[in-house]
């Protein structure tokens, strides 16, 4: 598993992931149902990239979510929303 800790690394990850299964840009693209210029950006570790999409090309490139070091939430907790207790 690949520890992300800023924009930067989740982007670097991304495109040796792309690189790995041969895709190009435009490839992964098309795949995730995004733009080329969002593949870009995302690559270069912009920091205001929209969670919706990454969580598109991560499955379009066969990957999933995981986050470490949180407390286990369970499947009702899961799917309240997106609530906030601060």
């Amino acid at each position: 598993m690949t520890s992300i800790r800023s924009p930067q690394r989740l982007g670097d990850a991304l495109r040796a992931a792309r690189k790995q299964l041969g895709l190009t840009q435009p490839q992964l693209a098309l795949a995730a149902g995004v733009g080329v210029r969002f593949i870009v950006d995302l690559e270069a570790g912009k920091p205001t990239v929209r969670l919706e999409n990454v969580l598109r090309v991560i499955d379009a490139l066969g990957g999933e979510l995981q986050l470490g070091g949180l407390p286990a939430v369970e499947a009702d907790q899961a799917s309240e929303g997106s609530g906030h207790d601060a």
